[in-house]
């Protein structure tokens, strides 16, 4: 009868760690999957950097380009990010944002086709008043000397 017990026992633990580590590969993948990581045009354009993003959604930011800004239909928008050392044409699909200008910080999120040469995009962030700026942009500019926010 003990032995019997014991058995059940040591099979039921068994089961909720198979379980457990079942639903934790589970979750590791799924976040794996889920993770953006953001460059500025600069980073992006290292041959490295896009063969370990190949056809994966990704975040980009630098300052809107003076005299860049296309309207090629009406949710279509071309347009050049920089960050003061290389450009990279974005073709965004959507309304703009209000706060969306020339020299404006922005952050677009979608993939980049290494054929075109061009980043597709389909959401947008964009600073919302004169003090704030997202900080993976800020810290990209500071680091080129364009950008002296806070510290």
């Amino acid at each position: 009868m003990k032995n019997q017990r014991k058995k059940k026992r040591i099979i039921f633990v068994s089961s909720i760690f198979l379980i457990s580590i079942l639903a934790l590969a589970f979750v590791i993948s799924n976040f794996r999957d889920n993770m953006v990581f953001f460059y500025s045009p600069s980073e992006l354009l290292k041959t490295e950097v896009l063969q370990k993003n190949h056809n994966r959604q990704i975040r980009i930011g630098g300052l809107v380009k003076e005299n860049s800004i296309k309207k090629i239909d009406a949710l279509t928008t071309q347009f050049l990010v920089t960050d003061m050392e290389k450009d990279l044409v974005v073709e965004y699909v959507g309304i703009l944002p209000d706060l969306f200008r020339e020299k404006q910080g922005v952050v677009a999120k979608g993939k980049f086709d290494e054929e075109k040469n061009q980043f597709f995009s389909k959401e947008m962030l964009v600073k919302h008043d004169e003090k704030y700026m997202p900080p993976e942009v800020a810290k990209a500019l500071k680091d080129k000397g364009v950008f002296e926010g806070k510290k």
